[in-house]
């Protein structure tokens, strides 16, 4: 009889045994967390632009209330192509049950106009530019003060607004300019960031090195600079 009660007590504390090591087993698995995202194809009209708080277009709100994301990278195109108002066809990549979508695509209905989003390339480099041209304007800043002009050939030449206020003799309007500098050259235009200015390039005056540098981290944001091409060495 006894034998037989210590049978049954084996069996059962193996049982047991199995019974919490498959619980622990069954623990010890890690969930399969469901997907959250599927690429979508949605139509709306754009109600406005989504901003950062610096102001920075990052994406598209539609009047039906769904959001569309993209890099700032491609805000400046798609600001060029879809405006509010229009109607747009978005594919891209919906995160969850919300109306929130990051865009592959936004395609302007009625014009047909597709932008691509993609990561973003290479930091655009600051390149060594310069320029002769008249001046067809002076350029100012937010709080009225001088800190640039235009030139005749459409190049834009800012510099800090001390060294404009001290060259404001020959930023004059009809005045023809040389410039060199630190600047970039797109589809959007022509920039410089002047290092030296003056009537002719050969009657230059440099800007005070320090306050440019600082000014030109303000401005640029601290881009990097091309460097200049080296003069070959004479033998």
């Amino acid at each position: 009889m006894m034998h037989k009660s210590a049978s049954l007590l084996k069996c059962a504390l193996l049982a047991t045994t199995m019974m919490f090591g498959t619980a622990g087993l069954a623990l010890a698995q890690p969930a399969t967390a469901p997907a959250t995202s599927q690429m979508v194809e949605v139509k709306g009209k754009v109600a406005q632009y989504s901003l950062t708080p610096r102001g920075d277009v990052d994406g598209l709100i539609l009047t039906n209330g769904a959001e569309v994301h993209f890099p700032r990278h491609k805000s400046t195109q798609v600001v060029f192509s879809v405006h509010p108002g229009d109607a747009v066809t978005i594919r891209g990549e919906k995160v969850g049950a919300s109306q929130t979508m990051a865009a592959a695509e936004v395609a302007n209905d009625a014009t047909g106009v597709v932008v691509h989003i993609g990561p973003p390339g290479p930091p655009t480099a600051l390149q060594q530019l310069d320029d002769e041209s008249r001046i067809k304007m002076q350029l100012h800043g937010p709080a009225g003060d001088l800190n640039g002009v235009l030139l005749e050939d459409g190049t834009i030449v800012r510099m800090p607004p001390p060294d404009a206020e001290k060259h404001a003799a020959i930023l004059v309007v009809g005045q023809s300019l040389y410039v060199r500098g630190d600047g970039m050259s797109g589809p959007l235009g022509k920039v410089i960031a002047a290092r030296e200015i003056g009537p002719t390039r050969t009657n230059l005056t440099k800007a005070d090195e320090t306050r440019f540098e600082r000014w030109m981290h303000d401005v640029f944001g601290g881009g990097d600079v091309a460097p200049s091409p080296t003069a070959p060495k004479t033998p």
